[in-house]
């Protein structure tokens, strides 16, 4: 099921408001709200998030955050037949749930086309289906 943020989802696990938080705080970091925000809770559990303007490169094509549960945070571009999004690059890192700042950082970095910052190829940081694990790395976050 996909859900916009802007409204409640129902869903009975705290790991979905656990990321509405995550992503509320990644989304000010980035200067946009969580109306542009969407959760999929199938598994594994996903966001997309949309970004304003295009990147070098790819003109006129609308550009999004993608988040799950295994790989964290990559970019991607929309294609125009309406088919899967095209991932660019990853993030990486050690967790699902690096930092706001960080998150805008790789954003800043995309813009500038900049490619030391983010990955080619998808990692895999932890396995799907865990939401109690993942509702864990979610609240720790908050901790540090």
């Amino acid at each position: 099921m996909t859900a916009s943020l802007s409204v409640p989802t129902g869903h009975p696990h705290p790991v979905v408001a656990e990321l509405r938080a995550y992503l509320a705080d990644v989304t000010e970091a980035l200067g946009i709200g969580l109306e542009s925000c969407t959760i999929d809770q199938d598994t594994p559990l996903s966001a997309y998030v949309a970004l304003d303007g295009h990147l070098p490169g790819y003109p006129g094509r609308d550009v999004a955050l993608l988040w799950d549960e295994v790989r964290g945070w990559s970019a991607a571009i929309e294609t125009h037949s309406g088919e899967d999004l095209i991932v660019l690059r990853y993030l990486g890192g050690t967790t699902v749930a690096p930092p706001p700042a960080r998150v805008a950082r790789f954003v800043a970095a995309l813009r500038e086309d900049d490619h030391r910052v983010g990955r080619l190829d998808p990692p895999v940081i932890r396995s799907a289906g865990g939401f109690a694990d993942l509702h864990a790395v979610l609240r720790a976050r908050r901790a540090t």
